[in-house]
């Protein structure tokens, strides 16, 4: 009889409903598109911007091609008297996203095919701080995931040369997101994996003031740029892009 009830209650054990495995996060070096709603984009308004970009790589040459977030995508809004005085000349493309991270643009310039028509001479690299506020990702993680980018661009357009930004400053001193931007950037150097066609553009204190906050007319809710920041953006990087471009 005891031997009975061990077998029932081992059998009680096994019958019982296991529970539901608990959802992983999107690591942020895996290609991903976007697949969540926000506020301010639906999918199919991302798509449609993915596919502008697909249809702005096959519609003409590309010299230098930008990839970001709504920080980059924002060169055709606040910045977009900056961008015709100081990018358009250079035959700059904008292929910058509302809400990206590192999964989505992975993702948009391999599966989603960003790339195949574009061979840009420099691709200006901006990405990360969504991972921060929409996935809770942790800075080592991002920096894989950028790694990733610049390894998945160097293979499909390998005699493009790829200037690394820092992850511009967000919030203020002491912020915890301001503390995994600040963390991100240290792992940057990395990231670039010592490539020699990879070099690296620290933009930091040029947005901000002695005391770590951005300075007023720069920063309005102290993540994006307003017309006077895409001015310092683009004075602290044109040297860099010039002397990318002039290199045969």
């Amino acid at each position: 009889m005891r031997h009975r009830s061990i077998l029932a209650a081992l059998l009680a054990t096994v019958l019982l409903p296991l529970p539901a495995p608990r959802a992983r996060a999107e690591s942020p070096e895996i290609p991903v598109p976007r697949k969540k709603v926000y506020s301010w984009m639906t999918l199919e308004k991302w798509r449609e911007f993915h596919d502008g970009d697909l249809a702005r790589g096959a519609a003409g040459p590309v010299e230098v091609l930008l990839l970001g977030d709504s920080i980059t995508e924002a060169w055709e809004k606040s910045g977009a008297k900056v961008w015709e005085e100081a990018l358009a000349p250079l035959g700059a493309a904008n292929f910058g996203i509302g809400g990206d991270t590192t999964q989505n643009v992975l993702w948009r310039i391999t599966a989603g095919g960003a790339l195949d028509r574009v061979r840009p001479k420099v691709v200006v690299l901006m990405i990360g701080t969504n991972n921060f506020g929409l996935h809770g990702d942790e800075p080592e993680a991002v920096a894989r995931g950028i790694g990733a980018i610049v390894k998945a661009l160097r293979q499909r357009v390998p005699e493009a040369r790829i200037l690394l930004l820092d992850v511009f400053p967000r919030g203020v001193p002491g912020d915890p997101l301001r503390r995994k931007v600040e963390a991100l950037n240290r792992l940057l150097d990395k990231a670039a994996g010592g490539d020699p066609a990879v070099r690296r553009l620290r933009i930091w204190d040029e947005f901000l003031d002695k005391d770590g906050t951005p300075p007023p007319g720069i920063m309005p809710d102290k993540l994006h740029l307003s017309e006077k920041g895409y001015r310092i953006w683009a004075k602290a990087m044109l040297p860099a892009l010039r002397e990318m471009l002039a290199r045969p």
